[in-house]
This record gives structure tokens, C-alpha cells and sequence, in this order.
């Protein structure tokens, strides 16, 4: 334990967790869902979708933004599609669900084509696509989010981050796991910059004139710098379009705020897509492999997912370092004295 950081256990982290929404009211298997999701993403060294994220989700709870024992209602209009309303409670018990009845669909299918509607925040995406990389299929996963990327040569967002998800699974190792914002860093990060006062770096965001600003307030107003310029605002449509138009969820310009107790709901939606490798599972491993391992053998190439890899192992190992301020927000939430 450092000065700034507690080490807890992978089981003890989860259990505080899952306690602080049990306190204002979320079902036991909610609870345990989002519990899980926030702490497998700390562990995996997305910590701006770990603890970080409790004391606003609890928040959000109690103003009722979020509707703590929402039912997730799931329907199957055509053999291979899922349709999943989340009814404005967690993204994660709507996402185990609607994985679930996809990964069986797929399995018969071939592939499936879940669809997720009036959501919420759906935290590291590459929490949710590995389930489908351990189940033996590939997956690929879209989600919007508020407003916070502008379509190129504009200066008002219209976008969200907008994050794509892949996984792959492998015969003798952990499956292919890659997942990426569509702005060249996470907006949280903006957003801890503020509280804290500082800077941000040049190039991570643009201010409300579209002008390129280093003060974290102004960036705010303003929109992110998307990753590969045009390119990446395009790609960031091509996930609006998934993610917005094909489930029915609110666009990123009429999604309420992930952050606040107040306003409107977030009304998000996800769009995944799950595929049983036509070859079989054990042809298909074998040519991602003879891949991969050309990937590695290359001077100073590094596979995608590999520090992620190497942060689970390490959280599995030694227990999570986690920042003592959102300990004691955390016991503060359970109870815990």
C-alpha cells in the first residue's frame, strides 16, 4: 500500500461495490452486475470506468436518472436478431442479458445481432466483448454516448466518443481483446483535469470556436479531437448510425449526461454483433494464431491488448491498487465504517 492507493482483493472489491448499491436500493442481481463490470475494468487499467464511476452512478440512483430495478425486457423478432430494452437502468445487467441470448442464437445461427435501447453507460466494452471471445464466437460491439466529437470542419458535437469493441477467442490463450474511443483520449480524462485544475495536453480538444485549447473548462464547451481526423469523425457516424438508428436509443446530441444526478436520461444505445467462425472454432484459432504470431515475432511490434493482459494478471496476482479517495467514497456508500 502506497500513500495514495489501497490494495484490496478482486472479491473484496466487488462485494464493496455491489454493497454501496445495495444501500440505495439496487437488486441483488443488478448490484452484482454493475459490481463486476466496474471492477473487472479497474483491474484491466481503465480506472475512468471502475471506482471512479460509483459515487455518480449512486447519485443517479437516488435522483432516479437511473431506475435501479428497471426490468430488462428482451424480444426476438427474427431468428438471428435480439432486441433488448434496458428501460433506463444499468447498461451491464442488459448487456449479460442480451450476450446471453445471443451467444445461444449464434451457436444455432450462425450469428446473432443484439440491439440494446434506453441504456445507460456501458463502461469498457472490452469487459462485455470477451464473454463472447470465451463462448468460442467473435464479437464486435458499438455504443454512443453524449455529445462530445464535432463532425469535421464543424464546431458543435454531435457525436459521442462513440467506442468500437473486438474480440476473438484463441486456443491457448487469453482471447484477442482490442477496444477504442473514437476521440484521441477518454473525455473523463478532461474531466478530472478541471477538478484538478490543470492543463490538458494540445491536441486532445478543441473549444466552443472550434479553436485547439489547453484549458480543460474550455474543452469541456467545446468538443474532442477525434482519432485519425476525418477518418475517425466518419467512423464515429458509421457508429452513431449502429448504435442510435438500428436499436431505436436516443442520438448523442439528445443523451443526457453520464456524469450528473440531474437533467434528462441518457437513453443510449449499444449494437453488437456475434459470429461462430464458419471453419470451426479450432481451424479458426489455428489461422488467428499462425497471425498473431507473426505480429509478435516482429521487432517491437506489440499485440493490441497486451497491457491489458498484463494488468489483469497483475490485479489477479497482487489484489487492485485503488486510489484512497474513491475508497473512502466507496465505504462511505456501503457502510463500511
Amino acid at each position: 500500500m502506497s500513500d495514495d492507493t489501497e490494495t484490496l482483493s478482486l472479491n473484496d472489491a466487488r462485494a464493496l461495490v455491489r454493497d454501496a448499491f445495495l444501500r440505495v436500493g439496487v437488486p441483488e442481481a443488478a448490484a452484482q452486475s454493475v459490481a463486476s463490470a466496474l471492477v473487472a475494468a479497474e483491474a484491466e487499467g481503465q480506472v475512468g470506468h471502475g471506482f471512479s464511476r460509483l459515487e455518480d452512478y449512486v447519485a443517479q440512483v437516488r435522483s432516479g436518472k437511473i431506475i435501479a430495478d428497471a426490468e430488462v425486457a428482451i424480444s426476438q423478432p427474427a431468428p438471428g436478431l435480439i432486441n433488448v430494452d434496458a428501460g433506463y437502468g444499468f447498461a451491464f445487467p442488459a448487456l449479460d442479458a442480451g450476450i446471453a441470448r445471443g451467444i445461444e442464437v449464434a451457436r444455432t445461427q450462425g450469428t446473432a445481432a443484439i440491439s440494446i435501447a434506453r441504456s445507460h453507460h456501458c463502461g469498457a466494452l472490452s469487459v462485455s466483448v470477451e464473454k463472447i471471445a470465451r463462448a468460442g464466437l467473435v464479437g464486435l460491439m458499438v455504443a454512443n454516448s453524449p455529445v462530445a466529437i464535432a463532425p469535421w470542419g464543424a464546431k458543435t458535437p454531435l457525436y459521442g466518443t462513440n467506442p468500437i469493441a473486438f474480440s476473438a477467442p484463441r486456443s491457448s490463450a487469453p482471447p484477442l481483446v482490442i477496444d477504442l474511443s473514437l476521440s484521441r483520449v477518454a473525455r473523463g480524462k478532461v474531466l478530472n483535469a478541471k477538478k484538478a485544475g490543470k492543463p490538458i495536453p494540445e491536441g486532445w480538444a478543441l473549444d466552443a470556436d472550434g479553436q485547439p485549447t489547453t484549458d480543460a473548462q474550455a474543452a469541456l464547451k467545446g468538443s474532442m479531437q477525434p482519432i485519425g481526423g476525418p477518418k475517425g469523425t466518419a467512423l464515429a457516424l458509421m457508429v452513431e448510425v449502429l448504435s442510435t438508428v438500428m436499436t431505436g436509443a436516443n442520438f448523442s446530441a439528445d443523451a443526457g449526461s453520464f456524469f450528473t444526478a440531474d437533467g434528462t436520461r441518457p437513453g443510449v444505445g449499444h449494437f453488437l454483433t456475434l459470429y461462430r467462425p464458419p471453419q470451426g472454432i479450432d481451424a479458426f484459432a489455428a489461422r488467428l494464431e499462425t497471425l498473431l504470431e507473426a505480429i509478435a515475432a516482429m521487432d517491437g511490434a506489440r499485440l493490441p491488448g497486451s497491457r491489458r493482459l498484463e494488468a489483469i494478471a497483475r490485479a489477479e496476482r497482487d489484489g487492485l491498487r485503488v486510489p484512497v479517495h474513491y475508497l473512502r467514497v466507496a465505504r462511505n456508500l456501503a457502510g463500511v465504517t
